[in-house]
């Protein structure tokens, strides 16, 4: 079934796309991060969707040909293999290259596309609007609840951990005022969600 997310000119490629994407949830990732992008191009219409949209469906693609035995060691607060997330950015922009070269989707930069996958994990500042915008949709998938329940199994840490780990580490690292802004949402509703059963209990007792 294609989710209905999807824009029409990105199905073909997201067919592609997920044959790679079952490794570490990318396939979940990826269309979270699809739909927040979605979202922030709302938010800054003279950002080039055509470009955003396509590269942050193939961002990831590259992770299929890394070891998942060694993911959790190259990403994380205290990596001890940050060359593998070098390596998945390489081998990204080669799968996401033929894949966007054999449909050829219309008014697609496919050389944009592929700048941006080349460093989207590696390099911290953008080369671009664009650049920025799948950066922040990338991050933001982190925050929300499939990106929490993800990260807190990789590295077997309490939620309230992995929620002050994001506010500390990863919220500073936003690139556009819409992307702080969704992250801070997305963890004031994680830490009300984590308070409610107290809550439910006091009001059990009344």
């Amino acid at each position: 079934m294609t989710p209905s997310t999807l824009l029409p000119r990105d199905q073909p490629l997201w067919e592609e796309a997920r044959t790679f994407l079952d490794v570490r949830s990318n396939n979940v990732h990826t269309l979270i991060s699809y739909g927040i992008a979605r979202a922030l191009l709302v938010e800054h219409p003279t950002v080039q969707g055509s470009t955003v949209l396509p590269a942050i469906l193939l961002h990831d693609v590259g992770w299929k040909r890394i070891d998942p035995e060694l993911m959790v060691d190259a990403i994380g607060p205290n990596p001890t293999r940050k060359e593998l997330v070098r390596e998945h950015e390489m081998h990204g922009v080669e799968i996401a290259g033929d894949i966007l070269r054999r449909h050829r989707p219309q008014g697609v930069n496919i050389d944009a596309v592929l700048t941006i996958i080349d460093r989207h994990d590696t390099l911290k500042e953008a080369t671009s609007p664009e650049d920025a915008l799948v950066k922040d949709a990338d991050k933001g998938w982190r925050f929300s609840p499939h990106g929490i329940e993800t990260i807190c199994g990789w590295f077997d840490t309490p939620e309230s951990e992995t929620i002050d780990m994001l506010e500390d580490f990863v919220l500073p690292q936003f690139l556009t005022d819409a992307g702080g802004t969704m992250a801070r949402a997305y963890l004031a509703a994680a830490r009300a969600t984590l308070e409610a059963p107290c809550y439910l209990k006091e009001s059990s007792h009344v």
